[in-house]
């Protein structure tokens, strides 16, 4: 199979474009490195090592197999991006080519307007793409649970469409409402609207992954090599938590909770993630004219409860901050992941073991870490 990933390079594009070619496929990795030039922007950095582009795909050619890369920006250089389609002919494309950062969104005017302007025109640009060049193209997309919101929920959140259908209406169930708690989510309701439109007026098939936050660092690829390492994010502004206070935790410093911590989320671990969309691109059952919607995480947990896990664990102290996030002191949170179980699906739950790998692999890289880096997210108001 001719697999494209757009935003390959990316902490969750890379290890997904590296199995798909363990897995035989031929990859064409379409980047614009934009996330490289964030570092540059905010002054952060990866605790691990990351090759550059050339590097990288030069290793993972002789370590798996068939991939290769273009740099190509999709909101912008779109007879570029068809060129390229055309020329490559992919059976499938992985969509991770959007600004994955809720508190990057929310630092100012310019970001909130580029988060908007870039998701949304990159999404919009693939959708018409492959209605013109290819409508039988498989679109995967990675968004978010997000979408739903963090408000306290009033029973268990189905799979993207709502449960309740109105008596004698011959249409489908409707999405299930969303509440969008910053402009990064907001952006991902809009993906939601360009996907369900496609669907419903050219009948192409798209995938709508609503994933947790992503936790862990390396897969079973990203270390064959040195050279391979995936990133890990320990700011405030793309460090997810989880990696967040692991990372902390390694260089002796308090774990930063925002609030009470009693708010709750959905996490994955990025294995998991990447065997979800490898799921995802094995199956192709879909109802006709509707977008396939799967929630993508391994468990719900409160953030406090992590927090003093990791205490526990590495006998480091827990702060607690103002919250910068306009949220909810606390928040319940239920869901269903059955779609993607159903499939083969074996969640990866956080585990004293797991964590200990992290904290290790944060351990030998803290020589790169900057305190002064961790508490740098924006006041959401």
């Amino acid at each position: 199979m001719n697999l494209m990933v757009l935003g390959g390079d990316g902490f969750c594009g890379w290890p997904i474009a590296l199995r798909l070619a363990k897995e035989g496929c031929n990859v064409l990795i379409v980047d614009n490195l934009v996330r490289r030039k964030i570092d540059i922007e905010l002054s952060t950095n990866s605790l691990t090592y990351v090759a550059d582009i050339e590097t990288r795909i030069e290793c993972a050619t002789k370590v798996f197999g068939k991939i290769s890369f273009s740099n190509i920006d999709i909101v912008y250089e779109t007879e570029a991006l068809r060129a390229k389609i055309k020329q490559f002919r992919p059976d499938a494309i992985v969509h991770l080519a959007e600004l994955k950062s809720a508190p990057y969104s929310m630092i100012d005017d310019f970001h909130r307007r580029k988060t908007i302007d870039s998701n949304t025109m990159a999404t919009h640009n693939i959708c018409s793409a492959i209605v013109d060049i290819d409508p039988k193209i498989h679109l995967v997309h990675v968004g978010t649970m997000g979408v739903y919101g963090y408000d306290s929920q009033s029973g268990i959140i189905p799979e993207g469409y709502d449960v309740i259908k109105i008596d004698g209406a011959a249409e489908l169930p409707p999405l299930y409402p969303t509440n969008p708690g910053s402009i990064y989510h907001l952006s991902k309701v809009i993906d939601q609207q360009i996907f369900q439109y496609y669907s419903k007026h050219w009948n192409i098939k798209i995938t709508d992954l609503h994933q947790g936050i992503v936790w862990g660092v390396n897969t079973p690829e990203t270390v064959a090599s040195k050279v391979l390492n995936n990133r890990f994010d320990y700011d405030g502004i793309y460090g997810t938590v989880l990696n967040r206070f692991l990372a902390s935790a390694a260089a002796q410093r308090p774990l930063t909770v925002y609030g009470t911590g009693e708010q709750s989320r959905a996490f994955i671990n990025i294995n998991d993630s990447v065997n979800c969309v490898m799921l995802s691109l094995k199956s192709n059952l879909f109802s006709s004219k509707r977008t396939r919607i799967f929630n993508q995480f391994s468990e719900i947990s409160q953030l406090l409860a992590l927090a003093k896990l990791i205490s526990k664990q590495f006998g480091t102290e827990i702060n607690f901050i103002p919250n910068p996030r306009s949220e909810s002191v606390k928040n319940s949170l239920e869901s269903t992941n059955n779609g993607l179980v159903s499939m083969g699906f074996k969640p990866t739950v956080i585990s004293e073991k797991l964590l200990g790998e992290i904290h290790d692999l944060a351990l030998n890289n803290i020589h790169n870490y900057n305190e002064e880096r961790v508490l740098t997210s924006p006041a959401w108001r």
